[in-house]
């Protein structure tokens, strides 16, 4: 029974209770050694009625053994590894030393545990139960908490329990103080005094371990309050101290064996090669200092294990660890070997860059990071060191620990000894970190002191976001000594392109070889000559590309980034649902990894993207907290991005002035504050801004600049817009609009959320010449588009006009797919391409079992049962709108 926990009870049923129903939720229980943290974990194991139970503790020996810790917790569901997807299926076989193949793709391996926990949930439901979580490997503490961030769909309570100020990101926490004094009370003997029960709960803070522990070593006079209570009474691992002391040395021998290693076996094996064994084990189970579960030995509290470890001597500590190394293989070897070191050898110091290589295989990168820079400590060689640091730095931040790789990095570049080599793959790191998560200009000064192809690529890319057109021509001017190639050409072309305007023909040739490119890196260069031609649309296209290469062939850690650029290119197409489900997810990802600057990224789009819904507050939310991280940043293309979505604000509401002023101010925004893309993609928007604010020669002015940035442009989407910004500047706000020359615009649109910008402006200008008739199917087609985009603003413009021009009846709405979530839609449309389930699944980071629940939630939405079905309606709504042929 435990006392004085009601409403933390309660707390627990109604989580357990919830994912019962098929709502599941984590929740952290928090608090001191001794507070009851695991006895509540106990409880909730035996709360869930039919539902399965997976429980661990980690054990701070293990904390280092990558992956030691899911080991434990899902070798009782293993069997279930064949239900998963593939990618995942490998990944989790790999990591559990099932003999997968190794992705070495931490969000890959995360979506696998995911995947499994909701296989064990079928049918009634799962309980997973972790205790001592500070303690739990940092590869199974970083694939848990990705699961206990995704379980809303899903029947499964996680329940973590960690003592201290352990992180925890992302998950609810209860925490745990002392029993209120009633219920400590309760605790205490029936007979002892009530002013001694006082003294004990007021002095222990209510702690249950301490109290109990207190109570059994005092002496009866103290407990019947004829003598004073000792001064101060002991506390953590005092409590245990005598117990500890009054061991045999045998018995203190296996207790220190077992301090430092958990497996019984090596235990028995170390300390009988030592002339202790069995009978000094035996007589730590009699004293209630340690249990056996299995192959395992533990303590009956973590705090004894401390007591133990405290009351050894150093040198026999390390005595302990060599003679476990000497029974141990592997992973455990390597981590004993390199307790009991004493000063640098480069023997263990390789054992344990081996042992980083196992676990980084694997997707372990913090672990790895951890072994890595133990190793770098016992390297002798400062040369092998800097390399071990630099290897260190760029595991912790591919495991998303960004202060802890810039630390590593600089330690390293301290060691580099002038190796020029080394020195530049240091600088190259520096410039990534710095462009991921610091100053992008700073990482374009780190990045442009580089002498190859690649490094002067990652410059390009730096003085990208900063939007610094100078240091990007100066790069591609020193790009252009490289030979012929993809990347040469690309990077050259587009330094030409904003010096003189001549990098055209270097840039289609480079488009010309898209079908030699196998990874995401490779397109989205093409997709940055694509929009340096001018064609939006092709970029568009080039990202999608890019984002479905990456989530096959595991980019280790760079999905975030990918996906800021997938995001933009369908926020471009108009597919907004798609745009918004993308940037939710990269976001996602992005602040688990640390990339402040791809946070910013996702945060500036889904701005955007609110916008154009006409969601006021939640747009400039996104644009303010993407402005925070981007101006200071120095990232001008986010910046940009997020003043373009308050500009877009403007417009959408019919606010020409306001949004006239914020389009001027983006177009004019320097190096670090705005971008010359921004500028150019947003020139249709800010010419009709223009337009409508009645200033006709700033409309002018940014056609002028539009016609020049346009002209190598060949596809027909890139010419439809210029087509309709010319028919704008041309007519003025109080002229007829040249209807030919929007005919023609609308004949080329291939997007059809621009077309049906084409087609409002159109039909406004038609109903305001008198002639209404010709308007409506217009304004018809273009009402219909923007509903199914949920660019709601534009939807009442178009509704409004409409009205006016005489339709006074509702038109009848187009398929329901809008009342479809960004996930739903996204799934909605993988469906229509034929992927199953576990196809799904593995390309969105879900489980098979998630994707169905939200198929079993889109079929009612739409009035359907089948995929089939679902795969027509979703085919349905992609094809053109007719309106008439407008569209």
């Amino acid at each position: 029974m435990l006392f004085g926990r009601s409403a933390e009870i309660a707390t627990i049923d109604d989580v357990i209770s919830r994912a019962r129903e098929g709502a599941g939720d984590a929740l952290v229980l928090r608090g001191e050694a001794g507070v009851g943290k695991t006895a509540l974990l106990d409880l909730a194991a035996s709360r869930g009625g039919s539902m399965r139970v997976l429980r661990t503790t980690g054990v701070e020996p293990e904390s280092d053994l990558a992956f030691a810790a899911l080991h434990q917790l899902l070798r009782p569901v293993a069997g279930l590894l064949d239900t998963l997807p593939g990618p995942q299926r490998e990944a989790m076989r790999g990591a559990l030393g099932l003999g997968g193949g190794a992705s070495g793709d931490r969000f890959l391996l995360a979506a696998g545990v995911l995947s499994l926990l909701a296989e064990a949930a079928a049918p009634d439901g799962l309980v997973c139960v972790v205790d001592d979580f500070q303690w739990v490997d940092r590869a199974s503490a970083d694939a848990l908490l990705f699961a206990a961030r995704r379980l809303a769909t899903e029947r499964i309570a996680m329940l973590l329990a960690v003592r201290g100020d352990a992180p925890v990101k992302g998950v609810p926490p209860l925490r745990l103080g002392g029993l209120p004094e009633p219920a400590a009370a309760e605790l205490l003997d029936a007979a002892m005094p009530p002013a001694v029960k006082r003294e004990l709960v007021a002095a222990t803070g209510g702690n249950p371990l301490a109290l109990r522990e207190i109570v059994r070593r005092l002496r009866p006079g103290q407990l019947a309050g004829r003598e004073p209570l000792p001064d101060p009474l002991p506390g953590g691992t005092q409590l245990f101290g005598e117990q500890v002391a009054a061991l045999s040395d045998d018995a203190r021998l296996v207790a220190l064996l077992a301090a430092v290693e958990s497996d019984l076996d090596l235990v028995l094996r170390a300390s009988g090669a030592v002339g202790a064994g069995r009978v000094a084990l035996q007589e730590l189970e009699v004293a209630g200092l340690v249990r056996v579960e299995g192959a395992s030995v533990r303590f009956r509290h973590p705090l004894i294990r401390s007591a133990v470890h405290e009351a050894a001597a150093p040198a026999s500590r390390r005595a302990a660890h060599e003679a476990l190394a000497g029974l141990s293989e592997g992973d455990r070897r390597a981590w004993h070997l390199a307790a009991a070191a004493l000063g640098q050898d480069e023997s263990v110091a390789a054992a344990l860059a081996d042992t980083a290589a196992r676990a980084r295989d694997r997707g372990g990168y913090g672990d790895a990071a951890t072994a890595l820079a133990r190793a770098a400590e016992l390297t002798p060689a400062p040369h092998t060191r800097a390399v071990r640091l630099k290897d260190a730095a760029m595991a912790a931040w591919l495991g998303g620990r960004p202060g802890q790789a810039e630390s590593l990095l600089a330690e390293a570049r301290d060691h580099a000894g002038g190796d020029r080599a080394l020195e530049m793959e240091i600088a190259q790191l520096r410039g990534r970190f710095e462009l991921n998560s610091g100053s992008a200009a700073e990482a374009v000064r780190i990045l442009a002191t580089g002498d190859s192809l690649d490094m002067l690529a990652d410059a390009a890319e730096a003085a990208s976001y900063v939007g610094d057109t100078a240091a990007i021509a100066e790069i591609g001017r020193r790009a252009a000594a490289f030979p012929e190639g993809f990347l040469r050409d690309v990077l050259a072309g587009i330094g030409l392109m904003l010096s003189d305007g001549t990098g055209h023909e270097l840039l289609r040739r480079a488009l010309d070889r898209t079908g030699e490119l196998t990874e995401a890196a490779g397109f989205l260069w093409a997709t940055a000559a694509a929009s340096y031609l001018g064609e939006a649309d092709l970029a568009a296209d080039l990202a999608a590309r890019a984002g479905r290469v990456a989530r096959v062939s595991g980019m280790v850690g760079q999905l975030p980034v990918v996906l800021e650029f997938v995001a933009t290119g369908e926020r471009i197409a108009g597919r907004l649902a798609e745009s918004q489900a993308l940037s939710e997810e990269g976001l996602e990802l992005a602040r688990e990894a640390g990339y402040a600057n791809t946070v910013a990224a996702h945060l500036a789009n889904l701005a955007v993207l609110a916008a154009l819904r006409g969601e006021e507050e939640t747009c400039r939310g996104h644009a303010q907290e993407a402005l925070a991280i981007a101006i200071p940043h120095r990232v001008g293309l986010r910046a940009g991005v997020a003043a373009y979505a308050l500009a877009m604000l403007d417009l959408g509401a019919g606010r020409f002035a306001a949004a006239h002023d914020r389009f001027t101010a983006i177009a004019a925004a320097g190096p670090g504050a705005g971008h010359p893309t921004v500028v150019w993609r947003s020139t249709p928007d800010r010419i009709e801004a223009a337009v409508g604010a009645g200033d006709l020669e700033a409309a002018r002015a940014a056609l002028e600049a539009y016609e020049r940035w346009s002209a190598q442009a060949a596809t027909a989407e890139s010419r439809a817009l210029l087509t309709r910004c010319r028919a704008l500047v041309g007519a003025g706000p109080e002229k007829e609009l040249p209807g030919q020359e929007l005919e023609e615009a609308l004949r080329l649109h291939a997007n059809p959320y621009e077309a049906a910008r084409t087609a409002l402006l159109l039909g406004e200008r038609l109903r305001r010449a008198h002639r209404p008739g010709e308007a409506r199917p217009h304004l018809r087609a273009a009402l219909e588009t923007f509903r199914r985009a949920g660019a709601e603003p534009w939807a009442r413009r178009a509704h409004g006009e409409l009205r006016a021009a005489g339709e006074s009846a509702e038109p009848a709405r187009g398929p329901a797919l809008d009342a479809l979530t960004p996930q739903e839609l996204r799934i909605a449309g993988l469906v229509a391409d034929g992927l199953s389930s576990k196809e799904i699944a593995a390309q969105l980071f879900l489980s098979p079992r998630t994707v169905e629940y939200h198929l079993y939630k889109i079929y009612p939405k739409l009035g359907i049962g089948t995929r089939t079905e679902l795969a027509r309606l979703v085919v349905l709504q992609k094809a053109p709108v007719s309106g008439d042929g407008m569209l």
